[in-house]
């Protein structure tokens, strides 16, 4: 889009000040939802309602969708009842759904209120599945055909109900009991002969899903089979609903928000930085915070269990940290990448001795190669270049055997550790970075100070 067509904060303020509605509606109609639903966050709140309402009714409904929770919440504040209805008649069911979800009980009563019969009852029966299941996202717009259909009834069905639709490129071939036969495309109908029949055009290896099935496996299925929808099937394999692709865009980019959140030890949430309450913030970080700060109390009581034979050979102490990091930084990595592909389904529990296997023979080979140097580092900078007499070849020595060892258990930690999460049914990503560095750092140590009893003459 031409940057002048673009509509700004600013721009928007000036001509609502000088009353030049008409011509502010006319840029807004250039504009995409998408942008001007970005344009909200940039204007001060007591410009959002007068702006929303000079919007077309059906480019604001498309807009409120695309608004963050509190935006719309705010909105709905300003509303009347007709102009709630105005919006809701324009939403697709799904998204009212989600709308139903994310607000408070007050406001969820006025959507429910301004609803039509048959949405309330498509919401209430929507909002009995898990809202995090294929059930609790799905939409039920969708387009049904019969198999006994010609092409020709079949495009007449498409153009009759298509307008109220959230897709009409895949529609779904049923019986009359609504159990799933297959599936045909726009393409394939206006490609064929009026007179051909839908049976015979359907395609019948169809991927579909459960309605209590993770929403997280839908949008894998989408994406390894490259799919617009997805039906939605029930235990008898009635066809009830199907996920769109923009649902599964959303759903990646929510789920990765999440694991990113948890692998950083923050409790997830929905609400964007910016405007997060620094409290939410602070209660968001500080239980994990504390949980961690006490698990590294181990660490602590080891060192102290060891105060003989660091004052014994002081030197050890200056090599404390290098261990832990590298240690921790080694599970890290392989747990980051145990986790990423559990969550793309190309590692499954089943998979763990091969995970395993892998992560062994790289730790070694990294074990060896980061050893060496350090054995390295430790004699030529250490003893030779600064001339510390303390830092002896069996001091090195030490630093390298545990490094190695440090390695090797740290990455199988790293890897079996979200798998055995995931077997207990706990989120892999709960269990990444900081759980693993604290056990790592705890590890290192123990195999620090053992090695350095059994190498270092006279260590007690």
């Amino acid at each position: 889009m031409e940057e002048e067509k673009m509509l700004t904060a600013s721009d928007v303020m000036e001509l609502m000040d000088a009353r030049r509605l008409s011509e502010l509606r006319a840029r807004a109609d250039e504009m995409r939802v998408e942008d001007i639903a970005e344009l909200f966050r940039e204007l001060p709140e007591e410009y959002h309602p007068r702006f929303f309402r000079l919007l077309h009714k059906e480019k604001a409904a498309e807009v409120f969708t695309e608004m963050d929770a509190d935006f719309r919440e705010s909105l709905i504040a300003s509303f009347t009842d007709a102009e709630l209805k105005n919006i809701l008649d324009e939403m697709f069911l799904d998204d009212t759904v989600d709308l139903v979800e994310e607000m408070p009980a007050n406001v969820v009563q006025r959507i429910i209120a301004n609803s039509t019969p048959e949405d309330r009852r498509a919401i209430n029966e929507l909002l009995k599945y898990p809202p995090d299941s294929a059930g609790g996202i799905m939409t039920t717009e969708f387009v049904r055909l019969n198999k006994t259909l010609t092409v020709a009834e079949a495009l007449a069905v498409i153009r009759r109900v298509g307008v109220n639709k959230e897709t009409i490129y895949t529609c779904y071939v049923t019986d009359n009991m609504r159990h799933l036969l297959g599936i045909v495309s726009a393409k394939d109908l206006l490609l064929s002969a009026e007179d051909d029949c839908i049976g015979d055009l359907m395609e019948e290896n169809i991927i579909s899903i459960g309605t209590l099935e993770d929403q997280e496996t839908a949008a894998q299925l989408m994406t390894k089979y490259s799919l617009m929808a997805l039906p939605v099937v029930d235990t008898e394999h009635r066809l009830v609903g199907i996920i769109t692709v923009d649902d599964a865009i959303d759903i990646i980019h929510e789920e990765t928000e999440e694991d990113f959140s948890k692998m950083a030890a923050i409790t997830p949430t929905e609400t964007p930085y910016l405007r997060t309450p620094v409290a939410r913030i602070w209660l968001n970080r500080i239980p994990w915070l504390a949980l961690l700060m006490v698990s590294a109390t181990f660490t602590g009581w080891i060192i102290s269990s060891f105060e003989t034979a660091l004052s014994q050979v002081v030197v050890l102490t200056a090599f404390i940290p290098m261990l832990m990091d590298t240690g921790g930084n080694s599970g890290s990595q392989s747990s980051v990448t145990v986790i990423r592909n559990l969550s793309l389904g190309e590692v499954t529990l089943s998979d763990w001795w091969r995970v395993a296997w892998k992560e062994i023979r790289v730790a070694i080979m990294c074990g060896i190669s980061l050893g060496a140097l350090a054995f390295g580092k430790v004699m030529l900078v250490d003893h030779l270049i600064m001339h510390n007499p303390a830092v002896t070849i069996s001091v090195a020595w030490t630093v390298a055997a545990t490094l190695c060892l440090t390695i090797l258990i740290a990455k199988l930690i790293g890897c079996l550790l979200p798998i055995l999460a995931r077997r207990i049914g706990l989120d892999p990503a709960v269990v990444a970075s900081p759980f693993i560095t604290t056990i790592v750092d705890a590890i290192s140590l123990l195999v620090y100070f053992t090695i350095a009893k059994t190498v270092i003459p006279g260590l007690a």
